[in-house]
């Protein structure tokens, strides 16, 4: 059976008004295009709907029935073609899964947590650890937004870039170079180095930078996390490079120290990602405007 719509929208107006006419002008249609109308719901249903009693028309039996029926059906119609745009924050109850990098949970995730909190007390935040390989998480709707330093490249991912920050060299306290007070490129390439990659990359931009001066240096082992790198450095001789702005407030109470990076290198940057499907989610786009806020003027990690 081929069912229109619009018989559902004159037949909620008939049984509300009791007449041809009246259903008509509601409509705005004329009354011989509602008498059509009303005719084929009577083929579509079996029943008369509305029989002429004196100079009225009265409902039947059927159509008593189904009235409140036909009018929460029409209601549900136009919620699912025309949703409603407004967003009532205090009432919202939601579960967003956000995949960041580790580093920026811990610095921008409480901002971001107390502000859904202040803003919206029913919705809930996943934040989940980053994968080891690139997944289509976002595509599948698995996760609602990614924040790293990754701009994605499929074309139904959107992307923006929030945030970045100069990278710097992190070192344990007393390190000889850091006793120095000046780091040159070449004592920098001359050290052991930790790479923070969750891929496991033992080169970066980093290396490239050195090449083109002619420099190399040993990077001894990759760490997934910066927490994790903090770790290696803090009990040797060790140098790892990192975003300043995820590093300065981490490595404090650690006995690290952060010197300059003595290359120069572009700002690492935070790219805020999410898939097209929510471009016009108002929800979704809240929480957009609270992270961007939360992730302003972070540092982006390496990958």
């Amino acid at each position: 059976m081929q069912l229109d719509l619009n018989l559902l929208t004159a037949l909620d107006a008939l049984l509300e008004e009791g007449s041809v006419a009246g259903a008509a002008e509601r409509l705005h249609v004329t009354p011989p295009a509602m008498s059509r109308s009303l005719s084929r719901i009577r083929r579509t249903t079996g029943d008369q709907i509305l029989v002429r009693t004196g100079r009225t028309m009265t409902p039947t039996p059927y159509a008593l029935a189904v009235r409140e029926q036909v009018h929460a059906l029409l209601h549900q119609v136009h919620g699912v073609l025309a949703p409603s745009r407004a967003l009532d924050l205090a009432t919202l109850e939601r579960t967003f899964t956000l995949r960041w990098h580790e580093s920026l949970v811990a610095l921008s995730g409480p901002a971001l947590l107390a502000a859904v909190r202040r803003d919206a007390p029913g919705v809930r935040l996943r934040f989940v650890a980053e994968s080891s390989v690139d997944t289509p998480a976002l595509r599948r709707g698995e996760v609602d937004l990614e924040a790293n330093a990754d701009r994605p490249t499929a074309p139904d991912v959107r992307s923006e870039q929030v945030g970045g920050s100069p990278l710097v060299v992190v070192a344990r306290r007393g390190h000889p170079l850091a006793a120095e007070g000046t780091l040159t490129a070449e004592r920098y390439a001359a050290a052991d180095h930790v790479t923070v990659s969750r891929r496991g990359n033992l080169a970066n931009a980093l290396d490239d930078a050195l090449a083109a001066r002619g420099l190399t240096r040993r990077v001894v082992a990759t760490a997934p996390t910066e927490a994790v790198a903090w770790q290696f450095v803090r009990g040797s001789d060790l140098l790892v490079s990192a975003p300043e702005a995820t590093t300065r407030a981490a490595v404090a109470d650690l006995g690290l120290v952060v010197l300059p990076l003595p290359l120069d290198l572009p700002t690492a940057s935070i790219h805020l990602s999410w898939h097209q499907r929510y471009d016009t989610d108002r929800a979704h786009a809240w929480l957009r405007d609270l992270a961007r806020t939360a992730l302003t003027a972070d540092g982006a990690p390496q990958t």
